[in-house]
């Protein structure tokens, strides 16, 4: 292709160059008209490709162009980007659209099916291709993206992503099973931050790729390789950011059900904040980034310790109160004058056993009064109808020999034998007779 050097601008002009300046641009009339007329001795100038490359793209006609975006940013409103993804291949092509298209762009996102009007531009400074669009239009929903929606509905129908089996991270792991890829920043996010936190622990690092074909069946085999060592105690699956297409590896099907069938814990860090993956889903702690896995996955061991120097100032102050408590209470007890004076103990006792004597005693004396105005009643009552007391007057009791009482004179016979008792003795005596008639012989 035959460019006209006189009609096209590339900085050189008809001027000679200065005289003693060796670096000073050939005149473009001394320069190859044709590429195949270039040679190692007479070669083109860089400014004079680029230009010759944007003018050949300059009569490259607009097109639509249809694909899937993997990535899109349009933070600015003066210009703004797209990668767009072929829908069968994977080849990927940049986008670049300013005020008006990124008005238009602004509905899309990340795995949604466009085409988009536009046409190739070299940007000289930097001779970089790029497909400049005016117009963006939605086809319907991404492939690849309606692809993982579908596995997505799929595997949650099968429980993979239940909240109940997930397993619980370790509070102190021992060691941390890492996969990343080889020399990534991921890898050192993850053992610098974890160092930094808490140093004792090791690690077992597998690296696999993190992109491409080759993804999806490495990390299967580092996770079971890792659940298989009993020296892991929680499995870290790290990679930085990067786009949509660059972490489809992570969201393939084999990979989810090898995330879920682990035995052992297992902490998603893949990409940043906004993007995701099925991983993060079967996985049982999803992290926003490594850095961030690293502080879910180990305490800080400042802050354990703050928590031990916290608990034992607790522990010791609530021991000086309880030993304080203690001590006051065995002061107190031993301040009692019960205890400095143990007779005190005894007097409400002795003063209890005193009144009871002495109300027994009063008792006993009432009871006694009474008893005795009793007898002396009785005994008075007893003296009044005693004999005996007739007897004191001068009165006799007249027996017979049976000691039936006689008291008719009739009653008796003559010569029988009677008893006649006195105040003071008593007295035999024999029937004679009655007086007027029996006479009564009392012997002696």
């Amino acid at each position: 292709m035959q460019y006209g050097y006189q009609e096209a601008n590339y900085g050189y002009g008809n001027a000679m160059a200065a005289p003693g300046n060796a670096d000073a641009p050939k005149p473009l009339d001394q320069l190859p008209r044709l590429a195949r007329d270039t040679t190692a001795e007479n070669p083109w100038p860089v400014s004079v490709v680029s230009q010759k490359y944007h003018d050949a793209v300059e009569r490259w006609p607009a097109s639509w162009v249809e694909g899937q975006i993997v990535e899109i940013n349009m933070r600015r409103s003066t210009s703004g980007y797209i990668t767009l993804r072929d829908n069968t291949q994977d080849i990927s092509m940049s986008v670049m659209g300013f005020r008006n298209f990124v008005a238009m762009a602004r509905q899309f996102k990340q795995g949604e099916r466009v085409v988009v009007h536009g046409k190739p531009e070299v940007w000289v400074k930097a001779t970089r291709l790029s497909f400049i669009a005016d117009d963006i239009r939605r086809v319907g929903a991404g492939d690849l993206k309606a692809q993982i929606d579908e596995l997505r509905k799929k595997l949650k129908g099968e429980g993979l992503f239940d909240t109940e089996n997930k397993i619980p991270l370790p509070e102190f792991p021992r060691c941390i099973g890492l996969i990343c890829a080889p020399q990534a920043r991921a890898e050192g996010d993850v053992i610098t931050n974890v160092n930094l936190r808490w140093p004792a622990v090791d690690f077992v690092i597998e690296h696999v790729h993190v992109q491409g074909a080759q993804c999806p069946p490495e990390v299967v085999q580092a996770i079971r390789k890792l659940d298989d060592d009993p020296r892991v105690d929680v499995i870290i699956v790290a990679r930085g950011g990067g786009s949509f297409e660059d972490l489809i590896g992570f969201s393939d099907e084999n990979v989810v059900r090898a995330t879920a069938a682990c035995r052992k814990p297992i902490v998603s860090a893949i990409g940043h904040e906004d993007d995701w993956t099925l991983i993060d889903l079967a996985a049982d702690l999803r992290a926003s980034t490594p850095t961030d896995a690293a502080k879910k996955v180990v305490p800080d061991v400042r802050e354990q310790w703050q928590l031990i120097t916290n608990a034992w100032q607790r522990m010791n102050l609530r021991m000086d109160a309880l030993v304080g408590n203690e001590q006051r209470l065995i002061e107190g007890y031993a301040n009692r004058p019960s205890l400095t004076n143990p007779s005190t103990m005894l007097e409400p006792h002795q003063r209890l056993v005193d009144d009871a004597v002495q109300r027994m005693r009063y008792g006993l004396t009432r009871i006694i009064d009474d008893a005795g105005m009793t007898v002396e009643k009785l005994h008075a009552s007893l003296t009044a109808m005693s004999p005996q007391a007739t007897l004191n007057r001068g009165y006799a009791v007249v027996q017979t020999a049976d000691g039936h009482v006689l008291d008719n004179a009739a009653d008796a016979s003559m010569g029988e034998q009677l008893s006649i008792t006195l105040h003071h003795g008593t007295l035999l005596a024999e029937v004679k007779g009655q007086a007027g008639g029996n006479h009564i012989d009392t012997g002696d």
